[in-house]
């Protein structure tokens, strides 16, 4: 699985005319890697180990890149932005439920903007996201709540 992950990055990028670099291919290792979602801070403090005198501005080019790429996906959490290799065999336009526990995902199959009906026929939209958080079935057990959620008053 992982060394799927590491190739279809790879394959995306050679696709697109990007010169594969040990940068990019350790890039390719992290995510494939990563059990949950990376920020732009952890892809270069991780990178930066291993290639050093990177810069921050080149990781986080690569990041975007790959977001457009449709290799990455990008989400907005409390603390920050953070990325995630594209759910595997979800190419087309989607959204997701996402615990905020475990991190695990769950793909919408479609898109809920397209069941709006009251947005103002003057208004064009061009671009939008769309996640729901909260917390999967395992997570909602009472051993595994996060501790302020059961805190008593």
């Amino acid at each position: 699985m992982i060394d799927r992950g590491v190739e279809r990055t790879i394959q995306v990028m050679s696709n697109h005319g990007l010169r594969i670099t040990g940068q990019r291919r350790t890039l390719a290792r992290l995510f494939a890697e990563a059990s949950g979602f990376l920020s732009a801070k952890e892809v270069y403090q991780s990178l930066e180990m291993k290639h050093h005198g990177l810069s921050f501005d080149t990781v986080y080019r690569n990041l975007r890149l790959l977001q457009e790429l449709g290799v990455l996906e990008q989400f907005n959490f409390e603390d920050g932005m953070k990325f995630r290799l594209g759910c595997d065999g979800h190419k087309h336009h989607h959204h997701h439920l996402i615990c905020m526990s475990c991190d695990h995902i769950y793909p919408l199959d479609y898109c809920p903007l397209e069941h709006l009906t009251n947005l103002p026929a003057h208004f064009q939209v061009v671009k939008h996201q769309f996640e729901i958080y909260g917390y999967c079935e395992e997570c909602q057990q009472p051993d595994n709540k996060p501790l302020q959620d059961i805190v008593s008053v």
